[in-house]
C-alpha cells in the first residue's frame, strides 16, 4: 500500500500550476502599452505560435512511428514492458505541454514588462520575472504531477506490497521509461528553437549592425522580429523541455535506484522510492516563497539586481536543506543523515556552478571585462579571448561535479566504497537535491528572454532613451541568468545522467528475466541469480573494464558524438543565417525607403525562412543521437552502450560548459560596451564586440544547451532499448 504522506508529492505538483495560473492572470492584468507596442508583441505571438505548431507537426510525427516501433517490441516481441509506449507518449506530451505554456507566458509579457518599464525598474522586473516563474512552476507542477499518476497507475497493476520488491522495480524502471519521451522532445525544441533563434540573430546582426549600421531590435531590419520570435521558441520552450527532462529524470532514475538498493526489505524500499519525489514536492512550495522575495530599487546596479535575483534562490535553497531533514526523519530512511548529507552536496555543487558561471559571463567581473578590452585589437583578439576564457572556466563547474560525486557518493554509501547500491543513490538524490528549487532557479532563466524581448520592443516602439536604459538593465541581467542557468541544466545532467548510467544495470536485469534467462554464468564455472545479482555481479559478467576493447570503442564514439552533434548544429545555424543574410540584404536592396523608415520591412518572410531553416536542420542530429546507441548496442552489445554513455557524458559535460560560458561572455562583453564603455555603441571596438557575439551566439544558444539533453537522451535511448541489446547483439 502506498505510504500515506506520498499524497503531498501531487498535492504540491497541483500547488505549482495553482501558483503558475496565478502569476499568469497579475501578469494579463498588466497593460501592453501603446498601440505600436501591441502590435509588435501580437507579431512576436503570431510568429511563435506558428513556429511551434509547425515544430509540433514534425515531433508528432517522429513519437508516431517511435511509439508503434516500441508497441512492436512490447507486444511482437516481449522485449519491453508493455507500458512503455505509453509512457514514452507521456514524457513527450507533457514536455511539451510545459514549453507551450511557458512560451505563450512569454510572448504576452515582453511588451507588459516594456510598458511597466517607463515608470519603474522594480515593476518591470517583478513582471518579467514572474512570468518567467510561470515557466519554472509549469515544469515542476507537470513533471511531479506525470510522475504521480504513474506511480498510482502502475501500483494498481503491479501492487508494491506484493512480493519481495521485485513489482517496486518494475514500477520504477517502467517509470523511467518516460524520460525518452521527454528527452526526445526537449532535443527537438533546444536544437530546432536554437536553430531558429540564432539563423535571424545572426543574419539580424551581421547586416543591420554591422553592414548598415542601425541599432539592435531597430524595426528597419527585417530579422528582427524573427530574432524575437526565436528568444521565446529556443530560451523559453526549449529550456523549459530540457529541464522538464532534467527534473523527471533525476527524480525517477533515483527512485529505480531505491528500489534496487533495497531489494528484499519492501519497507525501506517504498520509503528510498518516495524520498525523492517528497523532496521534490517541498522544494515547489519553497521556491513559491523565494519567487515572492525578488525585488530590487529603482537605479539599481547590475550587481544588486543580481543579488536581487539570489537572494530569493538562496532563502529557497536554505530551507529545502532545513526541511528535506524533516522529511527524511518522517519518512525515516537508512543512514538518514549521510542522504540528507548527499542533499546538501548537490544543492551545493549547482550553486558553485552557477557563481561560477556568472563569474565567468557576467560584464561585472574581470573575465568578461577582459573580453571587452580585448575589441580595441580588433575581432581576431576577442575571438581568442573568448575562446580562452571558455576553456578555463570549465575548471570550476568539472571540479565541484567531481566533489559533488564522491561526496555524495561517500555520504550515503556511510563511507563504504563496497556499498555501491546506497552511494549511487547518494548520487541520484544529489541531483534531486540540485533541481528541487527549480521552480525558482527556471524562473530566472526564463526571466531574460522576456527582459530581452521587452528591451527590443521599446527600441521597436521608440520608448526613449531612459526606458531603454531600464530594460538593457534587465536585458543584461537575462543574459547572465541565461548563461547561469545553462551551467545549471548542465551541472544537473552530470549528476542524472550518472544516476541513469547505473539505473541502465537495472534495465538490463529486467531484460534478462523477460527473455527467459535466470542465471548469469560466468567463464570460471560460477553462477549467479540474476533476480539477485548485484550492480558489481552484471559489470563482471559482461566484462566492462578498460581493458575490454568493446568499452573503449564505446567511449570513442560517445566522445565523437559530442563534437559530430556540435558540428552539425553550428554549421546548421551557420547555413540558416546565410539565407536569413542574403533576405534581409534583398529587403534593403528591392524594398525602397526601408533604412529611411518609411517603408515596414517584409517580417513574416523573415519568420518563414527561420522556421523553414530550423525544421529541416534538426532532424540529422535529432536522429543519429537516438539512432547511434540502438546501433553499438546491436553491433557490440552492453559492454559498448555502458561505454557510450560515459563517453558522452564526459565529453559532453565540458564541451556544453565552455561552450555556453563562451558565448555568454562575448555577449555581455558586447553589452559591457554599449553601456558606454570602451567608446560605446558604433565604435571600432564595439564592431568588434558584434563579431565575437555573433560567434557565439550558436554557441550558448544551440550547440552548448543542447549537448546536456544529447547525454541524456543517448542515456534514455539506451535504458529503452536494453531488452533489445541483451537480446540481439552481433559481437
Amino acid at each position: 500500500m502506498i505510504n500515506g504522506i506520498f499524497w503531498t508529492v501531487p498535492i504540491a505538483s497541483i500547488i505549482a500550476l495553482a501558483f503558475a495560473g496565478l502569476f499568469f492572470k497579475q501578469m494579463m492584468k498588466n497593460s501592453e502599452g501603446t498601440d505600436r507596442m501591441v502590435t509588435i508583441a501580437e507579431h512576436i505571438r503570431k510568429g511563435a505560435m506558428a513556429y511551434l505548431k509547425q515544430q509540433y507537426k514534425v515531433v508528432g510525427i517522429f513519437f508516431l512511428i517511435m511509439t508503434l516501433l516500441f508497441s512492436i517490441m512490447a507486444y511482437g516481441f516481449n522485449l519491453q514492458n508493455p507500458w512503455v509506449p505509453f509512457a514514452f507518449l507521456t514524457g513527450g506530451f507533457f514536455s511539451g505541454l510545459a514549453g507551450f505554456f511557458g512560451m505563450k507566458t512569454a510572448t504576452y509579457a515582453s511588451a507588459r514588462t516594456a510598458n511597466a518599464a517607463i515608470t519603474s525598474l522594480n515593476g518591470a522586473l517583478k513582471i518579467a520575472f514572474r512570468s518567467g516563474a510561470v515557466m519554472g512552476l509549469v515544469v515542476v507542477g507537470l513533471g511531479l504531477l506525470d510522475i504521480s499518476i504513474w506511480f498510482v497507475a502502475l501500483n494498481y497493476f503491479y501492487p508494491i506490497e506484493i512480493g519481495d520488491g521485485h513489482n517496486l522495480v518494475i514500477i520504477t524502471t517502467t517509470m523511467l521509461t518516460f524520460g525518452m519521451g521527454a528527452s526526445a522532445q526537449a532535443l527537438f525544441a533546444r536544437v530546432g528553437g536554437g536553430i531558429f533563434t540564432k539563423a535571424a540573430d545572426v543574419g539580424g546582426d551581421l547586416v543591420g549592425k554591422v553592414e548598415a549600421g542601425i541599432p539592435e531590435d531597430d524595426p528597419r531590419n527585417p530579422a528582427t522580429i524573427a530574432d524575437n520570435v526565436g528568444d521565446n521558441v529556443g530560451d523559453v520552450a526549449g529550456m523549459g523541455a530540457d529541464l522538464y527532462e532534467s527534473y523527471c529524470g533525476s527524480i525517477l532514475a533515483t527512485s529505480a535506484l531505491g528500489a534496487a538498493a533495497f531489494m528484499g526489505n519492501s519497507d525501506m524500499q517504498l520509503k528510498a522510492v518516495i524520498a525523492p519525489m517528497l523532496i521534490a514536492a517541498v522544494g515547489i512550495i519553497l521556491s513559491i516563497l523565494g519567487i515572492y522575495l525578488v525585488k530590487t530599487r529603482e537605479g539599481a546596479t547590475q550587481k544588486e539586481l543580481l543579488e536581487s535575483l539570489s537572494h530569493g534562490i538562496n532563502i529557497s535553497s536554505i530551507l529545502v536543506i532545513i526541511f528535506s531533514l524533516g522529511i527524511l526523519y518522517l519518512v525515516d530512511i537508512e543512514n538518514m543523515m549521510g542522504v540528507w548529507g548527499a542533499i546538501i552536496v548537490g544543492l551545493a555543487t549547482g550553486t558553485v556552478i552557477g557563481k561560477a558561471t556568472e563569474y565567468y559571463t557576467s560584464a561585472t567581473y574581470k573575465p568578461t571585462q577582459k573580453i571587452a578590452k580585448s575589441t580595441e585589437f580588433g575581432a581576431a583578439t576577442v575571438i581568442i579571448s573568448g575562446l580562452g576564457t571558455g576553456m578555463i572556466s570549465t575548471t570550476i563547474p568539472v571540479i565541484a561535479v567531481v566533489l559533488g560525486i564522491i561526496l555524495s557518493f561517500l555520504f550515503a554509501s556511510g563511507f563504504d566504497f563496497n556499498n555501491m547500491g546506497l552511494g549511487l543513490y547518494g548520487i541520484g538524490i544529489a541531483a534531486v537535491g540540485m533541481l528541487s528549487t527549480l521552480g525558482i532557479t527556471l524562473a530566472t532563466d526564463a526571466y531574460g528572454p522576456i527582459a530581452d524581448n521587452a528591451g527590443g520592443n521599446a527600441e521597436m516602439s521608440g520608448l526613449g532613451e531612459e526606458v531603454r536604459k531600464r530594460t538593457d538593465a534587465l536585458d543584461s541581467l537575462g543574459n547572465t541568468t541565461a548563461a547561469t542557468g545553462k551551467g545549471f541544466a548542465i551541472g544537473s545532467a552530470a549528476l542524472t545522467a550518472l544516476a541513469l548510467l547505473a539505473s541502465y544495470i537495472e534495465e538490463l536485469k529486467i531484460g534478462l528475466l523477460r527473455i527467459g534467462e535466470t542465471v548469469l554464468e560466468f567463464s570460471n564455472g560460477t553462477n549467479v541469480n540474476i533476480a539477485t545479482a548485484t550492480l558489481t555481479d552484471f559489470m563482471n559478467y559482461y566484462e566492462v573494464n578498460l581493458m575490454n576493447p568493446k568499452v573503449l570503442v564505446g567511449m570513442l564514439v560517445g566522445s565523437m558524438m559530442s563534437f559530430l552533434f556540435c558540428g552539425l548544429t553550428m554549421n546548421a545555424v551557420g547555413r540558416a543565417a546565410s539565407k536569413m543574410v542574403e533576405e534581409v540584404r534583398r529587403q534593403f536592396r528591392e524594398i525602397p525607403g526601408i533604412l529611411e523608415g518609411e517603408s515596414v520591412p517584409d517580417y513574416a518572410r523573415c519568420v518563414e525562412i527561420s522556421t523553414k531553416g530550423a525544421q529541416r536542420e534538426m532532424l540529422l542530429p535529432a536522429s543519429l543521437a537516438i539512432l547511434v546507441p540502438i546501433i553499438v548496442g546491436l553491433i557490440m552489445g552492453v559492454p559498448a552502450v555502458i561505454g557510450l554513455m560515459v563517453g558522452a557524458l564526459v565529453s559532453g559535460f565540458v564541451l556544453a560548459v565552455f561552450m555556453a560560458n563562451s558565448g555568454g561572455s562575448w555577449d555581455n562583453a558586447k553589452k559591457y560596451i554599449e553601456e558606454g564603455h570602451l567608446g560605446g555603441k558604433g565604435s571600432r571596438a564595439h564592431k568588434a564586440a558584434i563579431i565575437g557575439d555573433t560567434v557565439g551566439d550558436p554557441f550558448k544558444d544551440t550547440s552548448g544547451p543542447s549537448l546536456n539533453i544529447l547525454i541524456k537522451l543517448m542515456s534514455m535511448v539506451a535504458i529503452v532499448m536494453s531488452g533489445l541489446t541483451v537480446a540481439f547483439s552481433l559481437l
